[in-house]
């Protein structure tokens, strides 16, 4: 998907560091406590399709990567004050006093619309939302299904009528026949349909356009694109084949489309994607910034007492750099003009000074 490169510690651990070990326990903590709710949800995985083991494991996979790797990032300084101020403002009360309607209207709008891609384009604001939405609902449907906490049973034994199932209770019962009962069988082709051109035309627009072929990697920008495409594609041929082939090609299919699911997953903590993870703590410093702003807290620029931003988050931004070791955090109090003025005059004063 787009958006900026999440960022990583900028500080070499080695494998045997504290930040490290403590990634790695709280990763099989959290592998350990999504086995046990895969056993309980399936009802001691009585619910369980072992034809979907792959899938599973996958996911198990998915979960320790990607609490092993948010652990390590937010054990960096800067990540490390985004992730307390943003989860910290994310669940305040007293935020919430403030502006009661502004957690649900960021969620919306920078999680769910994500209108801040609109700024800089259009289209690749609607690519990311066909990509967004069409992931996000393959994930509601396949996740529960190969976890056994959803199952779609017959309800007359050869149809059509069918239950759907949650944790062995029924929850609804519907005609395979109805409208109902076609956007269940077809819930991962909808996804499909989304998913395919918003990948597309982010992967056009790699090979083509100059800006995002600057710096661009293929492992980590063309591979996480490409998996989503096979994906898609691969799971509506199963439908093709199942409907309009009898069948023809359906193994190998299955088998194609289970390994880029496999892959995909897997190769998650790893990748662009991973910044999925991260985009919610940035929702909570949008919320920390916008209360202190309700409450007039502006800081002005040294020089110019020109607006900067709010006081509390140039105040993070300084405790930062003083973290970092940066003995420069009072440029922080400097709007952008200012700073480029005083590093001319300073390079008039000390460096162009030597020529004479």
């Amino acid at each position: 998907m787009s958006g900026a490169r999440p960022s990583v510690s900028c500080v070499n651990r080695s494998p045997s560091s504290p930040v490290t070990k403590r990634a790695s326990l709280v990763a099989v903590g959290v592998s350990l406590a999504l086995c046990a709710a895969i056993y309980a949800g399936s009802r001691g995985l009585a619910t369980f399709d072992s034809a979907l083991i792959p899938y599973t494991v996958a996911t198990i996979f998915l979960a320790f990567g990607v609490t092993y790797r948010y652990v390590v990032w937010i054990s960096a300084p800067a990540s490390r004050r985004l992730f307390k101020r943003g989860w910290g403002s994310f669940f305040s009360v007293a935020n919430f006093r403030k502006a009661p309607t502004a957690l649900p209207r960021m969620i919306l709008t920078y999680l769910g619309m994500q209108k801040f891609l609109g700024a800089r384009s259009h289209a690749r604001w609607a690519a990311h939302q066909l990509m967004f939405w069409g992931c996000l609902l393959a994930v509601a449907i396949t996740f529960p299904l190969v976890w056994g906490w959803f199952t779609f049973t017959s309800s007359t034994g050869a149809g059509p009528g069918y239950e759907m199932r949650v944790f062995g209770l029924k929850v609804l019962g519907y005609d395979s026949s109805s409208i109902i009962g076609w956007l269940m069988f077809h819930g991962l082709d909808i996804a499909a349909v989304l998913v395919i051109p918003g990948a597309g035309y982010f992967l056009w627009r790699r090979m083509r356009d100059r800006r995002a072929m600057t710096g661009q990697r293929f492992a980590y920008d063309f591979v996480p694109l490409i998996s989503l495409l096979v994906i898609a594609v691969t799971g509506l041929l199963l439908t093709f084949s199942s409907i309009m082939l009898h069948g023809g090609g359906y193994e190998f299919l299955a088998l194609l489309h289970m390994v880029s699911v496999v892959f995909t997953l897997i190769y998650i903590p790893f990748g662009k994607f991973f910044h999925i993870v991260q985009r919610p703590a940035a929702v909570g410093m949008q919320l920390f910034k916008y209360t202190a702003r309700k409450d007039e807290e502006i800081l002005v620029c040294r020089r110019c007492e020109e607006p900067i931003d709010t006081t509390p988050f140039v105040e993070n931004l300084r405790g930062t750099m003083r973290d970092l070791r940066l003995d420069f955090d009072e440029w922080a109090e400097y709007c952008p003009r200012c700073k480029r003025v005083l590093r001319g005059g300073a390079y008039l004063d000390h460096v162009k000074r030597g020529f004479k």
